[in-house]
């Protein structure tokens, strides 16, 4: 077993390794010479440099230009060379290397700070409602998937299915719509937006409640959006393992039929879950764009799209890496919870 995780973390590092190369020539395609503008940002704002003649002037830009392209590594030009600087294995102009390796992920030229401290809060906001939408997800569909396929084609499971496929087959924005109709507009229980009360200084157990309150409504539906998808998987997973030859065998051996359903029937139909059940889990740290967007959440799917928006490439190129860097652990870890589930996919080769 440890063979083989070692052998696929040496896979990651090369698709890592590929994917960042391919992300990093594709931004830095798009014509945004950050030197430059700084450069002229404080020829034009700097008051030293305006009494100065026109040739001076220039002179001093040319000087500015330089010393910024120095310091954000674009002194050469050659994109190889750019590209290792911005991981940290090639030196800049001052002979110190400075780039991923070494902790500096860029500076976020819309949010005036580094990368790292721009993405503190909205990363915070992101899985602190994933981890609420998540949990409940989890609790109401494997249940519900259970049931449905333990009382295939009776009146709930046939019920379920309808709902389930329509929940399944909305787009997000417009269950979104629906629930703001009636929760806000209709009922006037929850907030349209936000995530406390403007202007209110709460502090402790009443700001935790102004949140969750702005988060309802939010959480409601990413949760309803949640339910279809992973209730059919799991019901139809669940249908496939009580039709195997080895839970005829339990019943017959006289076992009680809920140790049947979840000791023998639900540990088969786990396999293919998991792959679900951790996705989601990763999905915590990714958010949801539509259901930020349409709630005005700060969250990492807003930052994401209003990062590129302005072109603040730093912390676009940071996000990309990071759920690249997920989905690599993510896959090592599906893999290795299979070995979990079931011993028959155990790797020890």
């Amino acid at each position: 077993m440890l063979k083989y995780i070692l052998k696929r973390i040496a896979y990651m590092v090369i698709v890592w390794i590929i994917l960042s190369i391919l992300m990093f020539f594709i931004y830095n395609l798009v014509p945004n010479n950050r030197a430059y503008t700084d450069a002229k940002a404080e020829i034009q704002g700097n008051p030293k440099y305006k009494m100065l003649p026109e040739d001076e002037r220039e002179s001093a830009f040319q000087e500015l230009y330089i010393t910024y392209q120095r310091r954000y590594g674009t002194d050469i030009k050659i994109p190889v060379v750019r590209y290792l600087r911005w991981l940290g294995v090639y030196p800049y102009y001052d002979g110190k290397c400075n780039g991923m390796l070494q902790g500096n992920f860029g500076y976020s030229y819309e949010l005036k700070d580094d990368v790292v401290k721009a993405i503190k809060a909205p990363m915070w906001n992101t899985v602190f409602i994933n981890i609420f939408a998540t949990i409940l997800a989890l609790g109401i569909t494997i249940p519900l998937g259970i049931a449905s396929a333990v009382h295939k084609g009776s009146r709930g499971d046939k019920t379920m299915q309808v709902v389930t496929i329509i929940g399944y087959s909305l787009p997000v924005f417009v269950i979104a719509i629906v629930f703001i109709y009636l929760g806000c507009w209709l009922a006037g229980w929850f907030p349209a937006s936000g995530m406390e009360t403007p202007g209110a200084n709460y502090t402790g157990i009443k700001e935790f409640g102004d949140k969750m309150f702005h988060l309802a409504l939010p959480l409601i539906v990413m949760t309803f959006c949640s339910l279809g998808g992973m209730t059919r998987y799991v019901r139809a997973s669940m249908i496939e393992a009580l039709g195997m030859d080895c839970i005829r065998t339990a019943r017959a051996k006289g076992l009680k039929e809920r140790t049947v359903i979840y000791s023998h029937a639900w540990r088969n139909a786990l396999i293919p879950v998991i792959t679900l059940v951790v996705g989601w889990f990763l999905g915590i740290f990714s958010g949801s764009v539509m259901v930020e967007q349409m709630f005005g959440l700060n969250g990492m799917g807003n930052l994401l799209i209003s990062s590129l928006m302005t072109r603040d490439f730093d912390v676009v190129l940071f996000l990309q890496m990071f759920y690249v860097t997920l989905s690599l652990l993510g896959n090592l870890l599906i893999d290795l919870a299979y070995g979990f589930a079931d011993p028959r996919v155990r790797v020890n080769k």
